[in-house]
């Protein structure tokens, strides 16, 4: 790749800035799009101004003197065959005053504004004329206006863009027979088109649709597809153990169990145990909404690696999640006799030396555990299962990072990627290219749906209220969730603990418990087990409940500030009640004044309880970055295409990715280092 430096007038600090906006190497810069254009290709008359023309005009300055009124001025007459206005500088120097004397001949640009006593341009944009030799040329095309920053004016970016329309060929990595069959622009054409456009065009620029934009949208949506697609065929190189049985163990648990397995669970278990029998490493996702039953089918899937005689692994986000996972897989496993153990990063040096001397000795079969799962000083003694719950916390290079700790000669440990998080179809196309996909979409029969009350916090005493129904009447338990306070641990921290003060106060006959994240393990799992005790009548936390958290008799969950959050957010908050038969309830308060944009989010989540569906909506609000989650580095950092607006190109992309991969590999690996830095090194951990 050609980096930026090659060509004329760029130096260290312009390299600098420029990399600030993520501009690197020639097709980068390219690929930085115009933000709006300019008309300079002709010159309006000034008696044909209007308030709000941005425009070109060109005359003879007439008079020109400093006005000291409020702001001190350079105020300039400026006229031409037809009119008078006032060019205005409120920032200028001596020599410029000196340049802009009666009689200068001057072409300007800018904003045409009304001022006290006529029309003014402030600050234009100007050059002196000379027409003793011949008419200075107009622009042929518009000129853009980029991206930028306060270190970089325009002319920098229209002389290195003019320079490599000049000096370099541009390579269109899009075979021609494949830019006939998805009706695609030439590469070369869709950038002359975008950065120089004629007048008669630019309007039409501003359609999404436009082919110019089409080209390089699909063209960013296949880089990226081809990214993901590639790291799924160099997984599928690796060899995997092929953990074939019997599956008797999963059929003890099976008959343990309290409840029968929905279709849609058998289904997925059938789908997960055939990648199992293959030599090929498993890359599947599994996709299931609050409640579904995600937790049973990885425990069925454990069995099956760990009565072929390999470890299993189970990654969590937070240890919170980690602890309840070990108290589930407890409850399930411990009768069959399977040895299990937790690590996290915040035991005690002696108990961490003892968990990796048993997992590296193979005495355990099933570890659980956070991040602390990938640390260098752990040591499988032969892994063949992977699970990653809650996968949008991770990002590709942690969950592969995992899986090549479990390399033993070449024999790599099978992967289930799970998520409460429904990703839109569109989403996971691109995102999850490289992953098999499989969905629970069928909840236990008997839960009841949540009901979903929306309310200003003015209303704050009778929620208290209904707290205290809910705890001393029904017996039942409640949460109080207090969100992240801008972005600030230690605020979102003291919120909690004076919400779990006063919350006190206001309920003295109950006992009300506090956790967040900053608490230390041991404490943490003290107070989640007295709630699960039911010695606890209201648990106050931050969000660090979010995902994993299950009591049964909690039937009231309290959301604060509930127009902070996502969507996928709130929809996983209100999922930790509504686990058992009972009406459950999910007050959403949120502070006044209340937006129109947040009031309608809020009503999205008060009046839908499919995960899938709410996903969607949160798709279109905040876009893929922030649904998918900030880690998933390298995957969705898209600068041209949009996930919501580009979702119809995503299957012709699919089809032509296959083409280009299967055919064309030179052609995939230069798209995929082009759109996606990082793109085929995922598997270099």
């Amino acid at each position: 790749m050609v980096t930026i430096d090659s060509l004329h007038g760029v130096n260290t600090k312009t390299i600098e800035q420029l990399s600030k906006l993520g501009i690197h190497t020639i097709d980068d810069m390219l690929f930085h799009l115009p933000l709006r254009y300019e008309d300079r290709t002709t010159i309006k008359q000034l008696a044909e101004l209007e308030v709000g023309d941005n425009t070109m005009v060109e005359g003879t300055i007439q008079a020109c003197e400093v006005k000291s009124s409020k702001k001190r001025s350079l105020v300039c007459m400026f006229e031409d065959d037809t009119g008078t206005i006032m060019l205005r500088f409120f920032h200028f120097y001596p020599s410029q005053r000196e340049k802009l004397k009666p009689g200068t001949k001057l072409r300007c640009f800018g904003e045409v504004r009304q001022g006290y006593h006529c029309l003014e341009i402030v600050h234009p944009q100007y050059e002196l004329v000379d027409y003793s030799n011949s008419t200075p040329d107009l622009a042929e095309h518009l000129t853009p206006i980029y991206p930028s920053n306060s270190k970089l004016n325009q002319t920098v970016f229209h002389s290195l863009i003019d320079q490599i329309f000049a000096k370099y060929d541009i390579i269109d990595y899009i075979p021609e027979n494949l830019r006939t069959e998805f009706n695609l622009l030439p590469l070369l054409e869709a950038l002359q088109t975008l950065h120089h456009p004629t007048p008669q065009i630019a309007p039409k620029l501003a359609d999404d649709k436009h082919p110019a934009r089409f080209r390089l949208a699909f063209e960013e949506l296949l880089g990226h597809h081809l990214s993901m697609y590639s790291l799924r065929a160099s997984s599928n190189e690796h060899s995997a153990a092929c953990l074939n049985n019997a599956g008797i163990l999963a059929q003890a648990l099976l008959t343990q169990l309290s409840f029968q397995l929905t279709h849609a669970q058998q289904r997925v278990i059938a789908e997960i145990n055939a990648d199992l029998r293959s030599i090929n490493p498993m890359q599947r996702l599994l996709q299931g909404d609050v409640g579904s039953g995600k937790t049973v089918v990885a425990a069925v899937s454990a069995l099956q690696a760990i009565e072929s005689g390999y470890q299993v692994a189970i990654m969590a986000p937070t240890e919170l999640l980690s602890e309840q996972h070990t108290r589930t897989f407890g409850q399930w496993l411990e009768p069959l006799g399977i040895e299990f153990t937790w690590l996290t990063s915040s035991i005690t040096k002696k108990k961490r030396e003892q968990v990796l001397a048993t997992i590296a000795s193979g005495q355990v079969s099933l570890i659980i555990g956070t991040h602390a799962l990938f640390q260098k000083d752990v040591e499988f003694a032969k892994l063949g299962l992977v699970v990653v719950d809650e996968q949008h916390r991770f990002g590709v290079h942690q969950r592969l990072a995992l899986r090549n700790k479990g390399n033993q000669d070449g024999v790599y440990p099978h992967q289930l990627i799970m998520t409460a998080t429904p990703i839109p179809r569109t989403l996971a196309m691109t995102a999850y290219a490289d992953l098999d996909i499989s969905v629970i979409d069928e909840l236990p029969p008997g839960r009841t749906p949540v009901t979903t009350v929306v309310m200003p916090n003015t209303r704050r005493d009778e929620v208290i209220d209904r707290i205290q129904h809910v705890c001393t009447d029904e017996a039942r338990q409640a949460y109080w969730v207090c969100p992240l306070i801008e972005e600030s641990e230690t605020l979102q921290l003291q919120a909690a603990e004076e919400t779990a003060t006063k919350l006190q106060e206001s309920l003295p006959n109950l006992k009300v418990g506090l956790v967040h994240g900053r608490m230390k393990a041991k404490e943490k799992e003290q107070v989640m087990e007295a709630f699960i005790a039911k010695e606890l009548h209201l648990l106050v936390a931050t969000t660090v409940i979010e995902v994993g958290v299950d009591v049964p008799n909690s039937s009231l969950m309290i959301i604060e500030n509930a127009e902070r959050l996502g969507l996928a957010q709130l929809h996983q908050l209100r999922g930790r009640v509504g686990r058992g038969a009972v009406q459950s309830y999910c007050v959403l308060l949120y502070q006044l004044p209340l937006s129109e944009v947040a009031k309608s989010r809020l009503g999205i989540i008060r009046d839908n309880h499919d995960g899938f569906a709410i996903a969607q909506r949160d798709l279109e609000i905040r876009g893929p970055g922030e649904v998918l989650g900030t880690k998933q580095k390298g995957v969705m950092n898209l600068r041209i295409a949009d996930v919501r607006r580009d979702k119809d190109l995503l299957n012709d992309v699919v089809e032509a990715g296959k083409i280009i991969f299967k055919d064309y590999p030179e052609q995939c690996q230069a798209l995929v280092q082009r759109w996606v830095k990082e793109g085929l090194n995922y598997g270099e951990v």
